[in-house]
């Protein structure tokens, strides 16, 4: 759910492929097992096509504590992928009339900011201005408990407005909660039930609900995050996370959920075609992203420590979904492994390597790092045997030491370069590099 200057929510390559019927699995399961091995991934995947599941694949643990390891069923929170589920209830409720899509939301709102300018098809677009409340500074101390309606509306309405509705796009999973509640007042019934009968019966999604409190005796993973290994993050409240982050699925079922959507079996055509009206990057509660010479529509999806991505290519009639509870690694870099094997195309098995370093060592980098290329500071931190990094107004994340004077942080394409003697560090993502000064 939450937004972080570090991450890369898309993956891309441009060039030439086509489908290929090869689909080297035992390449690919090597992929995983030597990402599991080196404690880079836990998580599941699966691709279909043409409707047909062809690939699955599970590493790790879904629970560490009690030595449970992860299968095919196992159950992950899928964070923002959760609001694709809720456009299509949106839309189901458009469809039959209980919803104008260009009403404004003050009938079932009437305290959000904003709210006789606000339609529901902006929530649905992002185009609202309602600022983000998982962008709070505070948010971090109060998400684990639970919230009522009118408390999260309270929580939401403090934000104000960011912009003029539907003056540009702004990613808020403010938008996608009021949604939740403007879908429950609409047919007067659950989002849980709404979301039973529009989406998980007719798709056939045996796995797929709103969460709770996770239950491992379900086959419902923990999420973890890795520092000198992994260790098990907090929980956030479903209720605090709802329409816009709150459902639980596997990538079994994602692939089929995307299949049915992407057939109009969901919703009607000219329905669909709404969610993949694509402005500003993005529709109804969908993203593009290219492959190749491909374009996926999809959603990626973030909360604790649970990641994941689900895709569906017209061309091949490709689908592909992961999820994962803990990751030390770039996503990225699984997506494009998995998808070029399912085109045919090739692809490496990462290598690994380590470089130890003392508590006494890590010293050396600790501190507050500024740059003049970008406005956010980075604080280096110690903890443990770990070295830490956090940008302003961000969560902290562990590095990894690759070399000397060198630390990655692999799940968002981070390296940091050291010169403790001039007091300097080089970050490097995504092609770009940025000088920063230790304070």
């Amino acid at each position: 759910m939450t937004r972080n200057f570090f991450i890369t929510l898309v993956f891309g390559f441009i060039s030439q492929t086509g489908w290929a019927q090869g689909f080297d699995r035992i390449k690919l399961d090597n992929y995983f097992d030597t990402l599991e091995k080196h404690d880079k991934f836990m998580g599941s995947v699966a691709v279909s096509q043409k409707g047909k599941l062809i690939y699955t694949k599970s590493a790790g643990f879904s629970d560490i504590e009690n030595n449970i390891r992860a299968n095919e069923n196992s159950k992950y929170r899928i964070g923002s992928i959760s609001k694709t589920f809720t456009a299509v209830l949106a839309l189901k409720a458009v469809e039959e009339k209980k919803l104008d899509i260009d009403q404004a939301i003050d009938k079932f709102l009437p305290s959000i900011p904003n709210a006789q300018k606000i339609t529901v098809r902006q929530l649905l677009n992002q185009r609202s201005g309602i600022h983000n409340y998982t962008a709070y500074p505070d948010y971090l101390t109060w998400n684990t408990k639970p919230h009522t309606e009118k408390e999260m509306v309270e929580i939401i309405s403090k934000g104000g407005s960011d912009f003029e509705p539907g003056s540009k796009f702004g990613y808020s999973n403010s938008n996608y909660i009021l949604l939740t509640y403007i879908i429950e007042k609409s047919f007067k019934k659950s989002y849980a039930a709404l979301l039973t009968k529009y989406i998980t019966q007719p798709a056939g999604l045996k796995n797929t609900y709103l969460g709770g409190e996770i239950k491992t005796s379900a086959n419902e993973c923990k999420s973890y995050k890795f520092m000198n290994g992994w260790q098990p993050e907090p929980e956030t409240d479903v209720s605090v996370s709802s329409g816009a982050g709150g459902i639980v699925s596997t990538p079994t079922d994602l692939v089929k959920f995307s299949d049915a959507l992407f057939s109009a079996k969901l919703l009607k055509p000219e329905s669909l075609e709404l969610m993949k009206t694509i402005k500003d990057n993005y529709g109804m509660g969908l993203f593009q992203a290219p492959f190749y010479d491909k374009t996926a529509y999809g959603h990626t999806g973030g909360i604790d420590g649970f990641t994941s991505v689900f895709e569906h290519f017209s061309d091949g009639d490709l689908s592909y979904a992961l999820t994962s509870n803990g990751t030390n690694f770039n996503n990225n870099d699984i997506s494009i492994a998995v998808l070029s094997a399912a085109y045919n195309k090739p692809f490496s098995i990462p290598r690994f390597n380590t470089y130890s370093l003392s508590p006494e060592e890590l010293d050396r980098y600790t501190g507050v790092y500024a740059s003049k290329q970008i406005p956010s500071k980075i604080t280096i931190s110690k903890q443990g045997k770990t070295l830490m990094a956090q940008a302003t107004g961000q969560a902290a994340f562990p590095l990894e030491a690759a070399e000397k004077d060198k630390f990655i942080f692999d799940q968002a394409g981070v390296v940091m370069e050291f010169d403790p003697d001039k007091k300097t560090m080089i970050l490097k993502q995504g092609g770009g590099q940025y000088q920063f000064t230790k304070e």
